[in-house]
């Protein structure tokens, strides 16, 4: 017998059970909330001192269990309030590899009352430059590449793995002797205390931060969990079937990303899990460690499967741990779910919908529902309420395109010092997604388009605007126009259409952009055109054209 979605809402939320729900007050008017979920990020740390010595980090043969964690991260908060003066509501940013030490940081950071600045390790000087600064952190905590970069940018350094420059100390060296029975600073913490500031590219070329609470901290594992047994309970299997069953979770993107810190690590953390970290991704590497490891899921973006799936060595390994492959952050290509019955035939994917500033997840398509509507991207989590707008806010009857807003406990507290921002994006406790979308009869979301201006690469949103502001900083640069070329793995490359003021090759335009914006970034393509780029009366290039002149669609 199908169990509906209603009954397993009721099932899985009733009063007593772990996703029970209660109202709390927001912006917009009272908002639900997972009523059981950790207040603050030092409930969640000292929560995750009771899984002992289960191993919680693992990075090539480093294993780190949850007690070991605990006493590093009280040991380093301790240090970042005694020796650099930190104080509740100082930032600090962290900008390294997906490293132990990120993890670590990022805890410490939190638990002292500071608010965690998850810096986006491909950035280049500038780009690293701008988030601390924007930011106004106290001090940085870099790996030795980005710490050659950053040396003498402003605040505090502290350095692991590399070399230390003049000036700055080594993790260990700040760690120091690390004390069975440490304690976390004092500091009193409230759900509606900042947490977090993750930085997303912005329309106009600069980023913006986006300020996250304790409460959407502490309600996102939650989030993550309740889809999870969503689709075991609509499956028609027992909710405690996979209570018992450790996850050990391969983390295939950076924990700079809400997806890697949230969707993902912070959700490990929660439930007990075992996250293994990686140098970088490799699927190859990755077919290795999923058997060395035994591990049970992977989580990140379309491309990460993708590209496991396709790899030579696939049947070399034993895969058969492997029984949950997650994927969200970009528009997943039409043929990853065949590949993944063909590949992996008994194992039952799952897409989610989330952005920055909705700490991750919240939609989610799973299981039976998945294989039904493979072009939606599901339904709502219980405490998120979506509604499809039109453009002056109001309401659209199901079927109709419009833009896609949502309110929750998820939804951020709006971005760092840019009130006209969040005045634009955050209306009336309603997040203005910036997707075009629609809803079907039965609830699901199916994403239409985006109504912002921006290539999503392998997950990576690449915003046209900033690419574009790069471009025309070169002299023989007369107009451009950056767009997404299609592509099996990345979901889409950059491309980009110019109008050129005299001779340059595709390939110094490459090498200039190199040294001004991020690698993944640079136009894998160019096209030069004589005639002048096609615009509308108010001056937008007509980008729907180009695409069609240039890529036949």
């Amino acid at each position: 017998m199908t169990v509906t979605h209603e009954q397993v809402q009721a099932q899985l939320t009733g009063p007593g059970q772990l996703f029970e729900m209660e109202e709390v007050p927001g912006p917009g008017g009272a908002v639900r909330t997972w009523k059981h979920a950790p207040g603050h990020f030092r409930a969640l740390l000292e929560m995750s001192r009771f899984h002992g010595d289960k191993v919680f980090l693992t990075y090539e043969d480093e294993h780190i269990t949850y007690e070991e964690h605990f006493r590093r991260a009280a040991t380093l908060a301790r240090r970042l309030v005694e020796e650099y003066g930190v104080a509740k509501g100082d930032r600090v940013a962290i900008a390294m590899r997906n490293y132990p030490e990120w993890v670590v940081s990022f805890s410490a950071a939190l638990a002292a009352g500071a608010v965690a600045v998850p810096l986006n390790a491909w950035w280049t000087r500038p780009e690293l430059e701008f988030g601390l600064s924007d930011s106004g952190s106290k001090v940085l905590i870099a790996d030795g590449e980005r710490a050659a970069l950053l040396a003498g940018a402003g605040p505090a350094l502290i350095v692991t793995r590399g070399e230390v420059p003049e000036g700055a100390r080594s993790f260990q060296d700040v760690l120091g002797e690390v004390a069975a029975d440490v304690t976390l600073p004092e500091v009193e913490l409230s759900p509606e205390d900042p947490a977090t500031i993750f930085y997303t590219s912005g329309t106009t070329g600069v980023p913006k931060g986006a300020l996250g609470s304790h409460r959407n901290l502490g309600q996102s594992p939650m989030t993550v969990a309740y889809s999870l047994l969503r689709a075991v309970v609509r499956a028609g299997r027992d909710a405690g079937e996979s209570a018992g069953q450790r996850r050990v979770t391969l983390l295939t993107v950076p924990l700079f990303h809400v997806t890697g810190c949230f969707a993902v690590m912070t959700t490990t953390m929660f439930t007990g899990g075992g996250l293994v970290l990686m140098y970088k991704w490799d699927p190859g590497k990755a077919l290795e460690l999923i058997e060395r490891e035994k591990i049970t899921g992977i989580s990140g973006v379309p491309t990460n499967v993708w590209q496991l799936l396709s790899h030579p060595d696939l049947e070399k390994y034993d895969i058969s741990s492997l029984n949950a492959l997650g994927y969200g952050g970009a528009p997943a290509p039409p043929k990853l779910l065949e590949r993944i019955g063909e590949k992996l035939p008994s194992r039952a994917p799952t897409n989610g919908y989330g952005m920055t500033e909705t700490t991750a997840l919240a939609i989610n398509n799973a299981g039976a529902d998945y294989a039904a509507k493979p072009d939606s991207i599901g339904l709502p989590v219980a405490v998120v309420d979506v509604k499809i707008a039109d453009p002056l806010g109001e309401e659209l009857p199901v079927g109709e395109v419009g833009e896609l807003c949502m309110r929750g406990p998820n939804v951020i507290m709006g971005y760092w010092n840019r009130p006209e921002a969040t005045a634009e994006t955050f209306v009336g406790g309603w997040l203005h997604t910036g997707d075009l979308a629609r809803i079907d009869e039965d609830g699901f979301v199916y994403i239409v388009d985006r109504a912002k201006d921006m290539v999503i690469r392998g997950g990576e949103n690449v915003y046209c605007a900033e690419v574009e502001a790069a471009l025309f900083e070169h002299p023989a640069v007369d107009d451009a126009a950056v767009i997404g070329i299609p592509h099996d793995e990345l979901g889409e490359e950059v491309g980009a259409v110019v109008r050129l003021k005299s001779p340059v090759a595709p390939e110094e335009l490459q090498e200039f952009l190199r040294g001004r914006i991020a690698s993944f970034k640079v136009p894998v393509r160019f096209w030069i055109r004589e005639a002048e780029l096609p615009r509308n009366p108010g001056g937008k290039i007509l980008k729907t054209h180009l695409r069609k002149e240039v890529l036949g669609s």
